[in-house]
């Protein structure tokens, strides 16, 4: 006796493969629309998420340039002073123009070099603990060491007594 399977209908496969096309179109949907809200109450909670180091950059020119901009000069007094403004202007621009031609072309850069300059400050950190982790250390074993022969004396003083006959 032969046992034959059942060969599935063909109308069948294609509505369980339309079901699961379905469901898999609900989920990304949904998962869409759960990562919308979270960026919307993340903005809401933090303000919007920083730009490129680039516009970052860019920012950060604008606004010294408006600072200098608007400083008034007490030393040159009020006879210089719209001469004085007007040199200030004139230096800030030449800057900005000089500035903005590398941003443009190299935006990535300077993404590059933010992320080296967080990498650098990561290992100074993690340099300078590692040292002030062998200073505390060494202190602690300096108290414990039996070959440590000063004579720590009557005070807590941190010198050492010296005999002198």
């Amino acid at each position: 006796m032969s046992e034959e399977r059942p060969t599935p209908d063909v109308p069948d496969a294609e509505a369980a493969h339309e079901v699961r096309a379905t469901d898999a179109d609900a989920w990304a949907t949904a998962v869409a629309e759960d990562l919308a809200a979270e960026k919307a109450r993340r903005r809401a909670e933090y303000g919007p998420p920083p730009g490129s180091a680039a516009e970052e950059l860019r920012k950060l020119v604008d606004a010294v340039a408006d600072k200098l901009s608007g400083l008034q000069s007490p030393l040159l007094g009020s006879v210089a002073g719209p001469a004085a403004q007007q040199v200030v202007r004139q230096v800030v621009q030449q800057a900005k123009a000089a500035v903005e031609p590398v941003i443009e072309r190299n935006p990535d850069v300077f993404d590059h070099l933010a992320a080296a300059g967080t990498e650098l400050l990561a290992a100074y950190r993690s340099a300078v603990q590692a040292q002030e982790r062998r200073w505390t250390s060494r202190a602690d074993d300096l108290k414990d060491d039996p070959r440590d022969d000063r004579d720590r004396g009557e005070g807590t003083g941190g010198g050492e007594r010296i005999d002198l006959d």
